[in-house]
This record gives C-alpha cells, structure tokens and sequence, in this order.
C-alpha cells in the first residue's frame, strides 16, 4: 500500500500539492503519465471515447515534440495536458536550474498550468520554485503500477478496485512498459469504475 498510495511524509513534503480530489463526491480522475507515444495514446483515447471518459495526460515534452499529431488529438478530444518534464528527469539527480529549464522547454510546448515530477520526486526548491511559477503539482491518489513487471495486468486491475475511493486520482501510464497490460484491463478497470457509479473527470 506505501507504493499503491501515497505515504504520509510526501504529503508533508509538498503540503500544496494536490494528493486527491473532493473526498464529498463520487468522482475519479484519470491520469496517463509518460506519453504520447504512438503504441499507446491512440487504444487509450479510443477506450476513454468509448466510457465518455475525460482524462489528464502528464506529457513528456520529446514525445509531444515527436508526435505533435498525438499533442493534437488528445487535447481535440477535450482532455487536459499536464508537464512531466521534457526528458522525464528526477529531481534530485539534476541541479535545480537544470531541471526547472527542462521543465521549461517542456512548458513552452504544452501550453499548461499543471505539472507532474516524474517519479513523483523533487528536491523542495524546485517545487517552490515552479508554484511561484503558476504551475499546480498534481500528485496522485493511487498509483496502479502497470509499469511493473512484477505485476500482472490482473494485479494492476486489483489495485484499481482496492485502493479507489471517491475523489481518487489514479495514474496509469501510456509508455511501452504499461501498454500490455492496459490493453486487458484499462477496459474492464473503466466499466467497473462505471458500475461503481464513479464520475469521470478532469483536473481543472
């Protein structure tokens, strides 16, 4: 559960940054980490079309640049953009001007106020730094892990059903590493979503 859901101490560390929605309604909201990436992006916004889903895809900045096309149809099917840097670097492994000027190459393309640190790490002056920039820090709720490879696409599934409460922002990933396994369940983890009477939202 300390990997599915957030611990308590990075709550503390970035006290602003948004862990989940109103807890009061019977809402979730999909996010997809990593993209847009041609093997991906495509089945994903099909399978969102297809549950009237919207969702928020935190965009690597050199996939967008590489497949402007893909930039292009996720946000013509009326989804938001997030910043997920422009190389998809850690924090802590880069000096704080080197990391904010990525996250500012990958701003200048994306056009957008929300931002998500790839594995969910900075160092506290970078985080400082980019919400005196405007950008919101949007965390997650759950984290479902189909990039693992220790799980299977049942146990991601699972980890949907387990940990999902009213407000949750659940992460997937549209990279190579999940697209397996999101082929099987992104499917079946939206109709239970459905038949759980959850809403579909963007972080807005």
């Amino acid at each position: 559960m300390i990997i599915e859901q957030p611990a308590r101490f990075l709550r503390w560390l970035y006290p602003h940054a948004i862990w989940r929605m109103d807890r009061h309604e019977r809402a979730v909201y999909l996010t997809f980490d990593d993209g847009p990436i041609p093997e991906a992006t495509p089945f994903i916004l099909d399978v969102l079309e297809r549950f009237g889903a919207r969702a928020t895809f935190f965009m690597v900045g050199d996939n967008a640049q590489k497949y402007p096309h893909l930039l292009a149809e996720v946000r013509r099917r009326g989804h938001r953009i997030g910043n997920h840097t422009f190389n998809h670097i850690g924090g802590f492994r880069w000096k704080s001007w080197n990391y904010l000027a990525n996250v500012k190459q990958a701003g200048e393309l994306l056009r957008t106020d929300l931002f998500r640190p790839p594995r969910g790490w900075m160092r506290p002056m970078q985080y400082k730094v980019l919400r005196h920039c405007g950008y919101r820090v949007i965390m997650w709720d759950v984290v479902t892990r189909d990039y693992s490879r220790l799980l299977t696409a049942e146990d991601v599934l699972h980890n949907v059903k387990r940990y999902t409460r009213p407000g949750s922002i659940i992460t997937f990933h549209d990279s190579l590493k999940s697209i397996d396994k999101l082929k099987h369940i992104l499917p079946l983890a939206l109709q239970w979503l459905t038949e759980q009477g959850y809403e579909f939202r963007t972080i807005e």
